[in-house]
């Protein structure tokens, strides 16, 4: 066995490339090396900005022959498909074998790979790695052709073994292979030999380079928690950025800065994210008042001043960016305590999606939807109202312009110097959440309305413009968006149905373009919210056989099933103009292309929910059979009723009598459906205990009575554990019956009681959850 060491030496990689980098290195040599037989005990992979490295231990020293016969065409084939398997093998035709078969005689291919030793392999492997390696950018230096992130300087390839260390021959673009690498570019001078990894890691170590990044990471995180204790401040915990800055430095050596005092009253995200983003600096806050009042920057090299040069340098060029931070911030106060009402005018400007206007329009539909399901999460209509008008105002202020991953944060700022109060600007703030898995779930009633109606919103819009996403692609994050709401709706135990709230956002996005359609192109006008909707059952429109009638927003729900409505304003009027896209995509022709009916788009959107739910509560443990058993039931588009019974049916079937009930009730309804269809009728109706034949009998009539009086009052309670409880009181009559009782009895009056009598197992079993659908 023979222990491996690569290493590739070049300028600076970039930080965020770095692990990956590793993980294609380790992959490809590794899976090249298998491929053409050798193999290894275990690998790993290192990056510094300026080397990947990769170890190998326990590799074979030399591959195994390999023996492989093809079988190939009739010798009486014709001579191109002979030729053919002559070209595939690389043998001549003296060269193959005749051999009896069931066809006639065909020819044989025998191949004989001998094995190969390993330095040959390991070259091969290497120069198709360099070759091909996949970075995401890549670039060509001098007259070579080769291409790798930054120039490559040199290459290890070093193999030891029991008769010591050998260079392995390969040259790539005059880059030839050899036992010697680079230490730090200021803190060490010239190369040095290495004979093995330790012997590798020991030296560079020496020559001021910490090899393993999670090594780096935890020297910087440990010196940066130890210089701001010693000041008396807390370091800001950023995992990503550690992560990056272990990426930007071979010998890490952290030092501490202050933040000058004219930039401390600047929001605390402000000055971390410009710190972050501009410096790649650490935060550190006063613990007392949780105010960013220092800095800690990763540098690169030991120096005789300790660093002060350095911190000089740095705290110049952060003076700057914080000067630039400073005065977005007080720009936008200025628009902020005057209202924001120049950022909601300069919205209507700023288009959303082509076919679903701008982002105006998009607030005014989010803010109706937020006012409906406020009182379903127990918010104040108004206060949700007002808060999803002014959540996305922030996206025209001078700091979000700078930061965009700063808005809704700084909404929340901005919203409390216009004087709102905390519940809507908390609701600014919370809207866009939860972003991810792992993202905080907002709990403020006035929050959950204006994060559910933003992300129903965002659904409802581009699946009513058939913009669904496909195989891995989802352009507008519309499942990131269903994870949201189901967040949203089981973290604050929302009841509400999904359909209610995607018929009235879709509802509402009729009333938005049909709004504009008329004011467009009709001229009606619209007095206290209510709009005027011309009907007409002449094909143009015309002044003869007008009938106008006027509708509120309240009476909208009607209006999203009476299409004819909107379909004569589409037929009547001839779209030109910039608004044509967005309108045609809504108001076609009835007769060519019907408008989307809201129930027929919402249970579209249902079923969308309904299988982002499966891959989420799979990750909950709850199996995808017990999903479909619960989606079903009745009132399957209410999320927390749904999941509510979905976990008392898992844990149910995790019990000693849930699996065996099951296979009862599947036993009951294979026999009675098989019986249902030989007979052509349902038995459904008329058990009679007086026509029990047998104690078992008796018995399951007695369980099933007791059964039904405690399943019917727990399920209208939606006490699902309750009623799982007496369905598996339930599992020894029914093993009874059915170990002592013949259900097709010769006596059709006992057959046929019988029989109903397993209709009676099916239909209390089947009000809880859909057993069919249940495996095993």
């Amino acid at each position: 066995m023979a222990d491996l060491l690569i290493e590739l030496f070049s300028e600076e990689i970039p930080a965020r490339m770095q692990g990956k980098a590793r993980d294609d290195l380790r992959s490809l040599v590794t899976n090249g090396l298998v491929e053409a037989g050798l193999t290894y005990a275990s690998a790993g992979a290192f990056s510094t900005p300026r080397r990947l490295t990769l170890a190998i231990e326990g590799l074979t020293a030399e591959s195994k022959p390999v023996r492989e016969e093809r079988k190939g065409p009739n010798t009486t084939a014709p001579a191109a498909a002979i030729e053919g398997f002559l070209r595939s093998t690389g043998l001549t035709l003296d060269q193959l074998e005749r051999r009896a078969d069931k066809k006639g005689e065909v020819f044989f291919a025998v191949l004989e790979k001998p094995g190969r030793a390993a330095p040959a392999i390991i070259a091969e492997v290497l120069d198709t790695t360099i070759r091909t390696f996949p970075w995401p950018k890549s670039m060509r230096w001098g007259n070579g052709t080769l291409r790798w992130v930054r120039p490559l300087h040199s290459i290890i390839c070093l193999l030891s073994d029991e008769t010591g260390a050998h260079v392995v021959p390969l040259t790539v673009e005059g880059i030839t292979a050899s036992n010697t690498t680079e230490g730090h570019r200021f803190l060490s001078k010239g190369r040095f030999p290495v004979s093995s990894f330790d012997d590798y890691a020991l030296k560079l170590k020496r020559a001021h380079v910490v090899l393993d990044s999670a090594e780096r990471e935890a020297a910087i995180w440990q010196g940066a928690q130890n210089l701001a204790f010693a000041a008396g401040l807390e370091l800001v915990e950023d995992k990503g950025l550690l992560t990056e800055v272990a990426g930007l430095v071979e010998w890490p050596v952290p030092l501490l800065g202050r933040i000058a005092d004219a930039f401390l009253h600047l929001p605390p995200e402000v000055l971390q994210t410009s710190m972050k983003e501009h410096q790649k600096f650490f935060s550190v806050k006063n613990p007392k008042t949780g105010r960013i009042e220092g800095f800690v920057t990763v540098a690169n090299t030991e120096t005789t001043d300790h660093g002060a040069t350095i911190l000089k340098g740095n705290q110049k060029v952060l003076t700057a960016r914080l000067s630039d931070a400073r005065f977005f911030w007080e720009n936008d106060l200025r628009v902020a305590k005057a209202g924001m009402g120049e950022w909601l005018d300069g919205l209507k400007l700023v288009t959303f999606h082509n076919k679903l206007g701008s982002q105006a329009d998009r607030i005014a539909r989010i803010a109706a939807l937020a006012r409906e399901i406020a009182p379903l999460v127990g918010a104040d209509a108004d206060q949700a109202e007002k808060a999803a008008r002014i959540a996305k105002a922030d996206l025209r202020s001078a700091m979000v312009g700078e930061f965009p991953e700063l808005q809704g944060t700084m909404g929340r700022y901005y919203a409390l110097e216009s004087g709102e109060p905390d519940a809507i600007a908390n609701a600014a703030r919370d809207h866009y959440s939860p972003l991810g898995p792992s993202d905080a779930v907002p709990t403020e009633p006035v929050s959950v309305a204006v994060a559910l109606a933003d992300k129903i919103d965002t659904l409802t819009g581009f699946w009513a413009i058939d913009e669904k996403p496909t195989g891995s692609k989802d352009p507008f994050a519309l499942r990131r968006a269903a994870l949201g709401v189901f967040r949203l709706v089981l973290g604050n135990g929302v009841r509400t149905g999904l359909l209610d709230l995607a018929a009235s956002s879709y509802i509402g996005l009729l009333f938005s373009f049909s709004q504009k359609m008329l004011l467009g192109y009709v001229g009606d006008e619209f007095e206290n919210g209510d709009v005027i909707v011309r009907r007409t059952a002449h094909e143009k429109y015309s002044d003869e056989g007008i009938v106008s009638t006027s509708f509120n927003a309240g009476e909208l729900r009607a209006i999203a099933d009476s299409v004819d409505i909107f379909r004569a304003v589409s037929s009547s009027v001839s779209v030109s103009g910039t608004d044509s896209t967005a309108q045609t995509s809504i108001y076609t022709s009835y007769d060519e292309q019907p408008l989307p009916r809201t129930v027929g788009l919402s249970k579209d959107l249902l079923t969308f929910f309904h299988d982002r739910l499966k891959v989420f509560l799979k990750d909950q443990g709850i199996r995808h059979d017990i999903i479909d058993a619960c989606l079903a039931m009745p009132g399957n588009d209410d999320l927390t009723l749904l999941v509510k019974r979905a976990e008392a049916l898992a844990a149910f079937l995790k019990t000693e009598d849930g699996p065996n009930l099951l296979q009862g009730f599947k036993r009951a309804n294979t026999i009675l459906s098989q019986a249902e269809a030989k007979d052509g009728v349902e038995y459904s109706f008329g058990a009679d205990p007086k026509f029990a034949e047998t104690d078992e009998e008796r018995a399951l009539f007695t369980a099933l009575d007791t059964a039904e009086a405690t399943i019917t009052p727990a399920m209208s309670r939606e006490d699902f554990p309750a009623a799982m409880a007496a369905m598996a009181a339930l599992r020894a009559p029914i093993d009874g019956f059915f170990t002592s009782v013949q259900v097709n009895a010769d006596n059709p009056i006992t057959r046929r009681n019988r029989l109903n009598l397993l209709h009676r197992i099916r239909a209390i079993c089947s009000g809880v959850a859909d057993l069919t659908k249940v495996e095993g």
